[in-house]
């Protein structure tokens, strides 16, 4: 069974901008400036409420704020909401208010602290698909979780007709090969991990849920576009060279770093929502030299 595809090559993981000092507040202006930036960079859909935006510390009215302004400013590109949860509940009241906001799709990420056998993970999903009137994006990052999905459950989930696509943050080259080989077009498969995008690419990936296309979502894209167009050396060549930044942009907890590059190129404020805090400056001043090391070296 082939899927239909929300997006291809390259989804940003948005951050979500807080006012500067005040973590309670949501930046709408930052938000539309982001927006706005990632949308005249031709990305191929943006993902709100994700890890990346500091979901576990959003409110449910935040989550269909984000949505809702996402889809004011994107123009034509899919937005695609997080609704991850620790209770399936709390997940389906999350995927109804994001389809309701207007989202194009739900990214849902495995239960995390309400740790789970894979029976329950696949009634999780199941419930979860069932209710929800927009596509599901499974979503799994057990560095962040504690949870794995075994291939079989996943083949069990690949058959629902609104489960359409795996972001796939394990890490775990031969792990894809081993989905693609047994689900195929069933379940598309994401790269959830920056550092990997083209090998992923390479073993039958659709495209990457990026976090350093925030700060270089031309390069993402591009090297997503020169994959597409069967330019594996130049997409080789692209990923080598962001290399460095991606290691620098995982040197603490996302969104940590990738949001304190935003606020040193004046996009947003480094302002997070406790226990996420500050980088230490002399971290924020070699990350900054990366980021220009990277673009001016052409």
């Amino acid at each position: 069974m082939t899927k239909p595809l929300i997006f291809r090559g390259c989804a940003t993981a948005l951050v979500t901008p807080f006012e500067k000092n005040q973590p309670d507040r949501i930046d709408s202006a930052a938000l539309q400036t982001l927006v706005c930036r990632q949308r005249d960079a031709g990305v191929d859909a943006l993902v709100v409420a994700g890890t990346t935006g500091e979901a576990s510390a959003l409110s449910q009215a935040e989550h269909r704020y984000l949505v809702t302004e996402a889809k004011r400013q994107a123009g034509s590109i899919p937005v695609i909401a997080g609704c991850g949860a620790p209770t399936t509940a709390g997940a389906a009241a999350l995927a109804g208010d994001a389809a309701a906001a207007g989202a194009d799709a739900i990214l849902v990420v495995t239960p995390y602290y309400n740790k789970c056998s894979q029976e329950g993970l696949y009634r999780h999903y199941m419930t979860i698909a069932d209710s929800s009137t927009v596509p599901v994006i499974l979503y799994e990052v057990p560095s962040r979780t504690g949870l794995k999905v075994q291939p079989e459950t996943y083949i069990r989930l690949s058959a629902h007709e609104n489960i359409i696509g795996l972001k796939d943050a394990t890490g775990d080259l031969e792990r894809a090969v081993l989905l693609r080989q047994e689900i195929g077009d069933a379940l598309p498969l994401y790269a959830g991990n920056d550092g990997i995008t083209v090998p992923m690419l390479s073993v039958g990936a659709t495209g990457v849920i990026s976090v350093v296309s925030n700060v270089l979502p031309e390069m993402t894209v591009q090297m997503c576009r020169a994959w597409e167009c069967g330019d594996s050396l130049r997409a080789a060549a692209l990923q080598c060279r962001m290399a460095p930044l991606i290691r620098a942009l995982f040197s603490e907890v996302n969104p940590i770093p990738v949001k304190a590059l935003l606020a040193a190129l004046g996009q947003c404020s480094d302002t997070y929502r406790l226990p996420l805090c500050e980088m230490d400056a002399g971290a924020v001043e070699a990350l900054v030299r990366e980021y220009h090391k990277l673009t001016t070296d052409r």
